[in-house]
């Protein structure tokens, strides 16, 4: 089913922020928040997750406290854009668990993918042991996040 905005209410609103802020909330202390029974909460958050909506369920960690001091950004670029290298390179990229995100984008670059490692030497091995040897890969371009000033995975419910 696809989604549009005038499935969901102003009930349904607030249920998507809670979740966003705390998704291990319990049914009923969001039932309490939103002024229904628990039962209806669960039935509200059932669709959400049939439309779409809602894709999962997650804990966020710290990565910094998890061992992964490096967050990286990295741009590749290929040398042709031929559906065989595309598919191969994004194939590639999706057995990478330092590859936490991937984007396909205009601009200088093909690819920008978001990385994490320990330290300089799995950078090192990341670059040019895993992403280098990609058949079709042309440029690869990294650069090192010193901080990160905003950091969320909320998306604004209105």
């Amino acid at each position: 089913m696809k989604y549009s905005s005038e499935m969901i209410d102003d009930i349904d609103r607030v249920i998507l922020r809670e979740i966003q802020q705390d998704s291990a909330i319990s049914q009923v202390e969001l039932a309490r928040r939103v002024s229904l029974s628990p039962p209806a909460v669960h039935a509200r958050m059932r669709r959400l997750e049939e439309l779409g909506i809602i894709r999962q369920y997650v804990a966020l960690l710290d990565r910094e406290k998890a061992g992964y001091d490096m967050l990286c950004l990295v741009n590749v670029t290929l040398q042709r854009h031929q559906l065989e290298q595309v598919n191969n390179f994004r194939a590639a990229v999706q057995q990478m668990p330092e590859v936490l995100e991937c984007f396909f984008v205009t601009g200088d670059h093909d690819y920008l993918l978001k990385i994490i490692v320990r330290n300089r030497k799995e950078l090192e091995q990341f670059l040019m042991d895993r992403l280098t040897p990609i058949p079709g890969v042309a440029r690869i371009s990294t650069s090192l996040v010193l901080s990160e000033v905003k950091n969320t995975t909320a998306i604004l419910i209105e």
